[in-house]
């Protein structure tokens, strides 16, 4: 049998490639992360806030898909950082909205510069990048509709 024909040969795993791919990406992130001070995980956070500001820590971390407690400590190094602060809603006590400070703002101006260096650096095309992205979208909705991601 050929690993063509063998339907668990690694290299025919969705899983693999996507893990790998996931590896290789975020490397080329974080060089042009580094000079912002920004991990890539607080750089979701920050493009979340630069999209819109201010929003609640439940809509934050439905926009990125992330729990309260992987949520919290970005939300807190980012505050501590300067870059962004959170107060509770004056309508509902219940609800701590996270807003973009100047600093936070200000730092939208080099972030602009990463998606054209990450496409020059990967080597492939706006339109392919963008292909892939939708496929990734519907692949990521799919298995939310299935119950994986909760």
């Amino acid at each position: 049998m050929t690993t063509t024909d063998d339907p668990l040969a690694l290299d025919r795993q969705v899983c693999f490639a996507l893990a790998v791919a996931n590896r290789a990406v975020l490397s080329v992130y974080r060089p042009l992360l580094e000079p912002m001070g920004l991990t890539h995980p607080q750089y979701l956070v920050m493009l979340a806030l630069w999209g819109e500001s201010p929003m609640s820590v439940k809509a934050i971390g439905s926009t990125l898909q992330l729990d309260s407690p992987t949520l919290s400590p970005l939300l807190k190094r980012l505050e501590s950082m300067g870059l962004l602060s959170r107060k509770r809603s004056l309508e509902d006590e219940r609800v701590l909205l996270v807003s973009l400070t100047p600093a936070g703002s200000a730092l939208k101006r080099k972030a602009e510069k990463i998606p054209p260096a990450v496409v020059e650096k990967l080597g492939v095309s706006l339109t392919e990048l963008e292909d892939l992205r939708r496929v990734l979208t519907r692949l990521n909705n799919a298995a939310i509709a299935a119950g994986a991601l909760a």
